[in-house]
């Protein structure tokens, strides 16, 4: 690349400069910042500041895993971008969880918010948006059959059984959190071994195989530059992350406001990247990407965060809860239900957006009517 192809590149992240200098700011005059919450317009300033700059780095994060998708080709690609994304709402949950008093739903609020707009509100847009271009598209069945078959025992072990398994109401005992950490990860794993190696073409249509393979040639130093600008990325939202803690507790715990708020603010800070390059994807007919998207971004979501956050638990004693209650477990059920059949042969329509998009506004609906 020469140094005018470089220069340009550069202009494109005067964002990168907006998040380093939100973060200088913190730590510099954060104490001073900071200390205006009980002000409601300063509180609302100082939420919307953190929480715009971090999800402009989220989104930055995604362009980058686009273009490393793109040198890469399926499932790599995505891939990149469900553990970027996946280690933001890690990093987000934690610093909630640790400030301030202790929240030990946030976890389980954070995950079933995520569930929702993902399998809900990214999938129905996802399909209403690519039907209503393309009447109907494919993708690969026996991926999307791949990729169901790991989250729906998942879900159930993590959100469910705890209301049944726990020796302690709604928590789990240090042996069935171990065992849920060891099975998270183990099927995770085995899956990453499925999808990238014995089965990768599970995750790929052959067209996009063949165009993979044409933009990998050579360009190794525009490959570089994306996951250096990504790592770039990640840095200020790892850091800012903890700061818009504070706001979001002083709201959940000094105004009273309903707990499951943090974890929706969470959600939406993580899948909203996500969802906007499904939805992209989907409206150029590439629906096998879209479905790589957020059925990978529920697995990542069940199969990493939940015993990322179990440890971190464990190790800082705060305690969680993870199983759903009343309206929750209902729609979460129901949502599993609904998917398993909308990915059940191997081609999509606009009924089956407008299905997901109903249970993503019953969701918002019973959160607060519930």
């Amino acid at each position: 690349m020469t140094t005018g192809g470089y220069a340009k590149l550069l202009r494109r992240e005067w964002f990168l400069s907006i998040s380093v200098a939100t973060s200088i700011a913190f730590i510099c005059f954060g104490t001073r910042l900071l200390e205006g919450l009980d002000r409601p317009l300063w509180l609302a300033v100082i939420f919307v500041w953190l929480f715009a700059v971090i999800l402009g780095s989220a989104l930055a994060v995604v362009r980058h895993a686009e273009h490393l998708g793109e040198r890469l080709g399926e499932p790599y690609g995505t891939l990149v971008l469900t553990l970027s994304i996946t280690a933001i709402e890690v990093v987000s949950i934690t610093a909630i969880m640790l400030h301030g008093a202790n929240n030990p739903t946030l976890a389980r609020d954070t995950l079933f918010a995520v569930t929702m707009i993902v399998l809900n509100g990214m999938v129905g847009l996802s399909l209403l948006v690519g039907g209503w271009r393309h009447r109907e598209q494919h993708y690969n069945l026996q991926g999307a059959n791949a990729y169901l078959s790991v989250v729906i025992p998942l879900g159930i072990l993590a959100l469910v059984m705890p209301n049944y398994a726990g020796p302690l109401q709604h928590a789990l005992s240090f042996a069935q959190e171990a065992f849920l950490a060891v099975v998270c990860t183990g099927l995770y794993i085995a899956f990453l071994g499925l999808q990238t190696r014995r089965h990768r073409a599970y995750f790929a249509t052959l067209e996009e195989d063949d165009a993979a393979a044409t933009v990998m040639h050579g360009g190794t130093a525009r490959t570089v530059f994306h996951a250096l600008a990504l790592a770039a990325y990640m840095i200020p939202v790892v850091y800012l992350a903890e700061k818009l803690a504070h706001p979001v507790d002083y709201v959940v715990e000094t105004l009273g406001k309903p707990a499951a708020l943090a974890g929706l603010v969470m959600a939406v800070l993580v899948a909203t990247p996500e969802g906007i390059g499904a939805v992209r994807a989907a409206r150029h007919n590439h629906m096998q990407r879209s479905v790589n998207i957020f059925l990978g971004s529920v697995l990542s979501t069940i199969g990493l965060t939940i015993p990322a956050i179990l440890i971190i638990s464990h190790f800082t004693a705060h305690p969680i809860e993870l199983g759903l209650q009343r309206t929750d477990l209902v729609l979460f059920l129901l949502t599993l239900t609904v998917s398993l059949v909308t990915f059940s042969s191997g081609h999509t329509n606009v009924l089956q957006g407008a299905v997901h998009l109903i249970l993503f506004v019953a969701y918002l609906f019973y959160m607060f009517q519930g």
